[in-house]
């Protein structure tokens, strides 16, 4: 499961995207949000890794 909130985030000429994956533990079976701040063109292979 992955859960994704865009955020515009500006810095200087770079233009950033905040992405929030929702991650399961398999020790536990909690869920857990994991954050990052990227390029736009990388957010889809992000998410899509495990």
């Amino acid at each position: 499961m992955a859960k994704k909130s865009i955020a515009s985030l500006q810095t200087g000429s770079n233009r950033l995207t905040k992405a929030i994956k929702m991650v399961k533990s398999e020790k536990t079976g909690a869920y857990t949000f994991v954050e990052s701040i990227m390029a736009p063109g990388e957010v889809s292979a992000w998410l899509s890794k495990k």
